[in-house]
């Protein structure tokens, strides 16, 4: 079987799945669909490349007007579902994608169609350009989702609006000016689904990157409101307690770590193959007279191309110190070939931080 992500899009997918769409629309000919879909360079498509060539391809066998082919969707996601499709399969995201392409000139059938094709499978890329087009419209429609009694179509509210949403269509104005969503998280802080609150943290997360301040106002006013809204506002801060703004880190108690001392701290694996792991170790001491709650972190600054060092945070553990107590630490960090990171040799550099202060800094080798 493939391990390549783009493989998902497979010939008995496409078997399956037409037979399928034949059920619901009679007409439909799945031999030449497969044909189509199989066409024009194929094997050179990448995943996305598979998605819109499988919705232009659709678009042939589905009704003219996009008015009746958002109305055959549904029907054929209805009889998805009977025939024992998983929904939020990654497959399926052909679906929004054709709302994006065909529909985006219909805005009252597109957001019902949204709407209905989000609760099979999420459709928090094709919002984005609707946001574009109909800003004044698209985020009114995007409150009252936030309302809704499905929790996917409450979710899509906060997803499609986040201001830095991976792989997705770039929302400039909500990156400027993110106040058109904050009502949108206060009506899902306290939603019952995670999924949904964790949708909530990330948005404040991206809102984070460009405009701090208003997190951690958010942060004071959801304060101790419930332990689902305290986690929200944790997730929803993690980037700015690994770059230690000092507002977050008081909030959390973490402002002060000139008590805490570094003590030994070790590299045992100086030179690090490529594919290896990073060894290391060090001591903390509490040698001050009272308890220290303690973020605890370490940063590796990667090699790059052009032959600068570029730091990643990764964090350890948070947990209360005892007045005099000590801590040994140990943890590898592993230079595993991955793909979506490029190894360089050379010297690099590890670094201990305590809530959010470089504390100690070594060198280390990677080597091919």
């Amino acid at each position: 079987m493939s391990s390549l992500l783009k493989d998902i899009y497979s010939p008995a997918f496409y078997n399956r799945f037409g037979g399928v769409v034949a059920e619901v629309i009679p007409a439909f000919d799945k031999k030449k669909f497969t044909q189509l879909i199989f066409a024009d360079n194929w094997e050179e498509k990448e995943l996305k490349d598979r998605m819109r060539h499988t919705s232009l391809v659709l678009h042939q066998f589905l009704p003219k007007g996009f008015d009746k082919a958002a109305k055959a969707i549904d029907r054929i996601i209805l009889q998805l579902k009977k025939t024992g499709f998983t929904e939020n399969s990654l497959e399926f995201m052909f679906f929004p994608d054709y709302i994006e392409v065909f529909g985006l000139d219909d805005f009252a059938t597109a957001v019902r169609s949204i709407e209905s094709v989000t609760q099979f499978t999420s459709c928090e890329f094709a919002v984005r350009p609707f946001l574009l087009k109909y800003e004044k419209e698209m985020l009114a429609q995007m409150h009252q989702w936030s309302l809704h009694p499905n929790h996917k179509v409450r979710r899509l509210s906060s997803e499609g609006t986040r201001p830095r949403l991976p792989w997705a269509m770039a929302i400039p104005y909500l990156k400027k000016d993110p106040s058109p969503i904050l009502p949108l998280l206060e009506n899902l802080k306290n939603d019952p689904a995670e999924w949904v609150r964790r949708s909530v943290a990330n948005n404040l997360n991206d809102i984070s990157k460009d405009h701090p301040q208003i997190v951690t106002g958010i942060a004071k006013k959801w304060k101790g409101i419930s332990k689902e809204t305290d986690a929200i506002i944790k997730h929803g801060s993690r980037t700015l307690l690994k770059q230690g703004h000092s507002d977050i880190l008081q909030y959390y108690g973490l402002s002060n770590s000139t008590d805490i001392e570094v003590k030994k701290a070790t590299i045992q694996t100086p030179s690090v193959k490529i594919g290896k792991e990073l060894a290391f170790s060090f001591t903390l001491h509490n040698h001050s007279g009272k308890v220290q709650t303690v973020r605890l972190e370490y940063g590796i600054y990667y090699l790059r191309q052009n032959g600068q060092l570029s730091r990643k945070i990764f964090k350890i553990s948070e947990r209360v110190m005892q007045a005099d107590e000590k801590l040994e630490v140990t943890r590898k960090q592993s230079f595993r070939l991955i793909t979506t990171r490029t190894f360089y040799p050379g010297q690099q550099q590890l670094s201990i931080i305590i809530n959010g202060q470089e504390r100690k800094i070594m060198q280390f080798s990677l080597t091919e």
